[in-house]
């Protein structure tokens, strides 16, 4: 029997978002977390946080493993460091944030989809999450590779994660432009994220760079699984970008018997050029949005 496919959980100081979170896990029939619990930042928040670890220690339904940082290091830095101890001890693992749900039979899902592509070093990840703007037209129920990948509910296995924290967004981005892949094929956001990484202690920007820099794929399902628990400034991930709020989520797609071999859907690019606009053309589209909102 295969080993158990750990959640690897990042935490910080809102309980109450924590609770829906682990309800969705527990109703995954997730085997195995590993929870790691950033610091306050100051007082302000040290009784969240603790209200945090109290309800982690309170988890019977699994095998809860939970580490709790001393001191604060930031998404950014908890998330690099969390990811490399739990990729020195399993082969595949599936990284989640406690501002995310999901619809029952997602981790069934995405480990299927990790067993299935675990020796192929052409697919770097797996993803629970996609959105109507870029997924290809005419999928149907059959998940898809995307050269794009994201990190709102993701899996990989310890081959994939190597490297990732060796350089930066931007040294990645450079390697993937001498291979001929140009990040802004993939949209104008990027190159902006990349060059802010060390001064917001991003992490996801650098996954996503990972991807490019070697020419690895992600898969995606044909709808998403996952969603945040509010597009607002208490969710990590999300901020303002209500633009990428899906619609109402659907129960999760059915195991494919037969996955797709890992080339890249031949949409992908122009959907995310079209998603993510450089120059004008963003500035446009925010007068519409807004004009939208007015009416």
């Amino acid at each position: 029997m295969p080993a158990p496919i750990p959640v690897v959980l990042f935490a910080y100081a809102r309980p109450a978002l924590l609770a829906r979170v682990l309800e969705v896990l527990r109703e995954n029939q997730a085997p195995l977390l590993w929870v790691f619990s950033d610091g306050a930042r100051d007082a302000t928040d040290a009784a969240a946080v603790g209200a945090v670890r109290a309800r982690l220690r309170a988890v019977d339904w699994c095998d809860c493993r939970v580490v709790e940082r001393p001191a604060n290091l930031g998404l950014g830095r908890n998330v690099r460091s969390g990811v490399d101890a739990v990729a020195r001890e399993h082969e595949a693992f599936i990284v989640w944030e406690d501002d995310l749900i999901a619809v029952p039979g997602t981790y069934a899902w995405m480990c299927a989809a990790l067993h299935h592509y675990a020796a192929d070093e052409r697919v770097r990840s797996i993803s629970a999450w996609t959105h109507p703007r870029v997924t290809p037209p005419g999928i149907g129920a059959a998940p898809y590779f995307d050269a794009r990948a994201d990190c709102w509910v993701w899996g990989t296995w310890a081959r994939g994660w190597r490297g990732m924290t060796e350089e930066t967004a931007l040294a990645k981005l450079g390697r993937a432009a001498e291979l001929g892949r140009p990040v802004e094929a993939y949209g104008a956001d990027l190159l902006p994220m990349a060059q802010e990484e060390t001064a917001r202690n991003l992490w996801a920007v650098r996954w996503l760079c990972h991807h490019f820099a070697d020419g690895g794929l992600c898969l995606r399902p044909p709808w998403s699984m996952v969603e945040h628990l509010g597009f607002d400034r208490d969710a990590t991930n999300a901020g303002a970008a209500t633009d990428w709020a899906n619609p109402p989520l659907r129960p999760s797609p059915p195991i494919p018997t037969v996955w797709p071999e890992p080339t890249e859907h031949p949409a992908c690019r122009d959907l995310w050029q079209a998603a993510n606009p450089g120059g004008w053309r963003r500035l446009l589209r925010r007068i519409r949005a807004r004009l939208a909102r007015m009416r």
